[in-house]
């Protein structure tokens, strides 16, 4: 049995994982966001970063990409015993594919205040249209994430000055 601070140390293993995707979109362009699929032995299942400038596609978020990575390696859109890490709190698009595919937990590191549809600005997840409860746990290498969006943020404004 896993106590929770050994469950809090595999958190943090994998949310390293996801800022590690949230870096190569970063150096790519785009903003770092990353996320990683695993499955309920702790096996790493799919990973996915922004990738919306480079595909030029709106739905190329990283939370849809290591969806359906995950979906085709596993061979079901039903997510049910999968964790999602994210290090942006999901938008209100991700937020109902993560609900779409019934993934078992979504762990996120930083609140995004302008769309974050998991607990700040709305609540997809458990709003009366969601047909499905999702468990969460935020806050998982949150200065981590937000120091790298941040200084992202900052080097783009500071190159346009």
């Amino acid at each position: 049995m896993l106590t929770k601070y050994s469950e809090y140390l595999i958190h943090r293993q994998w949310m390293t994982h996801a800022l590690e995707f949230a870096q190569a979109a970063g150096n790519a362009g785009e903003v770092p966001v990353g996320a990683v699929i695993i499955d309920s032995f702790g096996n790493f299942i799919a990973g996915g970063e922004n990738r919306k400038e480079r595909d030029k596609d709106p739905t190329a978020h990283a939370e849809i990409i290591a969806i359906r990575s995950a979906a085709k390696i596993l061979q079901s859109w039903r997510l049910n015993e999968c964790t999602l890490y994210v290090t942006l709190e999901p938008c209100p698009m991700c937020a109902g594919a993560i609900v779409q595919a019934r993934l078992g937990l979504l762990v996120y590191s930083v609140d995004d205040p302008k769309t974050g549809s998991i607990r700040t600005v709305a609540n997809i997840p458990d709003s009366a249209a969601s047909n499905h409860r999702l468990r969460v746990i935020a806050g998982i290498e949150e200065f981590k994430s937000r120091q790298q969006l941040q200084t992202w943020f900052e080097v783009r404004r500071s190159s346009k000055i």
